[in-house]
């Protein structure tokens, strides 16, 4: 069987994991209600903007909630993906370790890696408990084993971060995070074509359930909300924050 190039691996990927990222984010406006966001979001802040109309108001309020869902679920996508592609070309696999999600071996080490999306993924109690996590996970290795060099790696999707040695650990940031578990430089170039895949389509579909729910939203934010043809700013810092 011949080899699968860098493109055929990742358009493999793509085609067959896409999908379940447009259904997330299909199934995230089915669960969604008006309640749920108005709770969620910093209302304060949308009344430090101005917002006089209750579709204005939905829309941004939405748009912010869905925002960082769609945010958590891409990210779990990119970090298939990268896993994917070491298996294909350097054998690794997502650990059992706790805390960690890829191992493998390139260049006589081994490396140990928890997968983000971006460089600012967390506070310091976070990065605490990832080198936390990355020590437990050297210390099984290191009984279960012979002697071998173990790194551990702090991989983020996309960004940067020009002083990668943490001490404990390496963080290797977009094109260095892809070409580390690929060892190709332009990889994270090429995956953005196939990641368009049937995007058209999907957001076509999604679209339609957005505009729904922003319409079905203004309404009962016009009846519960709204006093004289004004947004009662009161009621909702009530039910934001009221005890």
């Amino acid at each position: 069987m011949a080899k699968l190039s860098m493109p055929d691996i990742i358009t493999e990927y793509v085609s067959s994991n896409i999908g379940e990222f447009h259904q997330n984010r299909l199934l995230a406006l089915e669960k969604v209600s008006l309640d749920k966001i108005l709770k969620r979001k910093n209302v304060y802040l949308f009344k430090a903007k101005n917002i006089l109309t209750s579709e204005v108001f939905i829309k941004q309020v939405l748009d912010a909630f869905l925002s960082s869902q769609e945010e958590t679920m891409f990210g779990k996508f990119l970090e298939g993906l990268a896993i994917f592609i070491c298996s294909k070309v350097y054998g690794g696999g997502k650990s059992a370790a706790e805390g960690i999600d890829l191992e493998f071996k390139k260049g006589g080490k081994k490396y140990i890696v928890a997968i983000k999306s971006g460089p600012n993924w967390g506070n310091s109690s976070q990065y605490g408990k990832m080198k936390l996590d990355f020590k437990k996970a050297k210390r099984i290795l290191n009984t279960n084993s012979s002697r071998i060099n173990i790194v551990a790696v702090n991989g983020c999707c996309y960004g940067r971060d020009n002083a990668p040695d943490k001490g404990e650990y390496l963080k290797y940031c977009g094109q260095k995070f892809w070409e580390f578990i690929s060892g190709n430089p332009n990889l994270y170039i090429e995956i953005v074509e196939p990641l368009g895949f049937k995007a058209r389509e999907k957001n076509e579909e999604f679209q339609k359930g957005y505009a729904s729910l922003v319409n079905k939203f203004t309404l009962d934010f016009s009846k519960r909300f709204c006093k004289d043809g004004k947004i009662d700013w009161e009621s909702i810092v009530e039910l934001n924050s009221g005890q």
